[in-house]
Order: structure tokens, then C-alpha cells, then sequence
């Protein structure tokens, strides 16, 4: 409703990819795809040497994604064999330090950052049937380091991630995390997962100052936000002690 899908199909260089995943069509309610199936509808389409993967609700330090792609070029130029190079976020307003995580045997993947597009193609893009929507990225992570490749980080890279834009739709993707969560343990047990030593993998934390203060554009709107909130708050408990009162 911001007007993004209007500029988009106005710029002639940018391919837009339009597809509704929820309401109702014809009169029958839209099936729900998988976070992996809207994820690899950009991936193969995407025709650079390297894809970047951003989700919508976060903002871009400045200098992230060239600082990715300057060390994803040196690595690749001294012959090692990087699949995807992992930028570091947090939450903001929640956390103070930026990290980047580990998965099932301490194999670092990406939540956000830059994949080599001809890694993406040889393990088969992302698994969108047995992940609706968690544990999507971290398969994909352990399918790139069973191919041989390496998911390293950008020391110069930083995402904002704004965790509380849209609370209700959160909510309807965590429902489908138990299911998520089975397969995925299942799919690599005695692979990249030990029972025993139960290596579910880390969060490696980095301090950072962000001189630019990028988080702050979004200031604004999450500051109306939790206004909102703590006006209907104050409105519930209004309401809560009139009826007390009565009684």
C-alpha cells in the first residue's frame, strides 16, 4: 500500500515479480505458498554472477552490499569455494550488537546477505515444499556446505531488521514452525546433526557503531507504532476498570 509495486513496474531495468499469497480468487480462498517458493521465483530469475537476499522488512547500512561483493570477488579470484558470504544484523530497538548465526553442526548460513548464483543452481535453489517458512534458510546453508561449499561472513557488512513491522503475519508464519522443525532435524540427522553432542549450531555476536544511524529512518514509524499500542492498552484498561467499578 506504499506505492512500491507502482514504481517498480515503472523502471524498465528491475524484473517484478507480482504474485498474491493469501485472500480469496474466483471465489476460493488463494493456497498460501512457502516462503522457499516466492524465494526461488527471484533466484532463477536473477542473471547476475550474484544474488542478494534482503528480507522486506529490513534496511541496508551503506556499504554492505559492495563490501560483500568485494570480498565474495577476492575470495573467489584466490580459488576458494564460497557459495554465500553473510552479512551481520540484528534486531533493532532490541538488540545492541549485530551477529550473523550458525545452524546444525556450527555451519554458518545466511539470513541475509549475497549467494553465488551458480551455487544456488547446482544444489537446486531452496527446498519450498518441506519449509513453509523457518528452518528454509538454514537447509539451504547445509545444502551448499554438503556441495563443498563455504558460507563466510562480511566483517563490513550490517543489516537493520525491524522485527515488529508486522507482528500479525509473524504470528501466521510461526504456525507452521513445529512442522518445519521436524523435517529439518530429520532431513539431516547423523549428516550435520549429532543427537549427542546436540550441535544446534550458535549466534556469533560483533559490536558495531553505526555512524550513518540507518535504523533511525525507521524511527518514525515505530515510534507511532508503539504509541498505537500503548493507546489501546490504556483504552483496554480504561474499559477493565469500568466494569469493576459496576461490579
Amino acid at each position: 500500500t506504499d506505492g512500491s509495486v507502482k514504481w517498480l513496474t515503472a523502471q524498465k531495468d528491475i524484473i517484478t515479480i507480482i504474485q498474491h499469497n493469501r485472500g480469496d480468487w474466483n471465489g476460493k480462498p488463494i493456497k498460501r505458498r512457502s516462503w522457499g517458493y516466492f524465494m526461488n521465483l527471484g533466484f532463477k530469475s536473477a542473471q547476475g554472477k550474484y544474488i542478494c537476499m534482503v528480507s522486506d522488512d529490513c534496511l541496508i547500512v551503506p556499504g554492505a552490499i559492495k563490501n560483500g561483493y568485494n570480498l565474495f570477488e577476492q575470495k573467489l579470484n584466490d580459488g576458494e569455494k564460497i557459495g554465500a558470504v553473510a552479512f551481520y544484523w540484528r534486531n533493532y530497538g532490541m538488540h545492541k550488537k549485530y551477529f550473523v548465526m550458525k545452524t546444525l553442526g556450527n555451519i554458518l548460513y545466511l539470513n541475509h546477505g549475497l549467494y553465488l548464483n551458480k551455487a544456488l543452481q547446482d544444489v537446486d535453489y531452496i527446498d519450498e515444499e518441506n519449509y513453509f517458512f523457518y528452518n528454509g534458510d538454514c537447509d539451504l546453508g547445509l545444502k551448499l556446505a554438503h556441495k563443498g561449499y563455504k558460507t563466510i561472513t562480511s566483517e563490513n557488512s550490517y543489516i537493520e531488521h525491524f522485527q515488529h513491522a508486522n507482528l500479525k503475519l509473524r504470528e501466521t508464519n510461526y504456525s507452521k514452525n513445529n512442522s518445519d522443525e521436524i523435517h529439518f532435524f530429520n532431513k539431516w540427522r547423523g549428516i550435520f546433526w549429532d543427537e549427542a553432542s546436540d550441535n544446534r549450531g550458535e549466534i556469533v555476536e560483533k559490536e558495531y557503531v553505526d555512524s550513518t544511524k540507518t535504523g533511525e529512518i525507521f524511527n518514525r514509524a515505530a515510534f507511532f507504532q508503539t504509541d498505537y499500542w500503548l493507546f489501546r492498552l490504556n483504552r483496554l484498561a480504561r474499559s477493565t476498570a469500568k466494569k469493576l467499578l459496576r461490579r
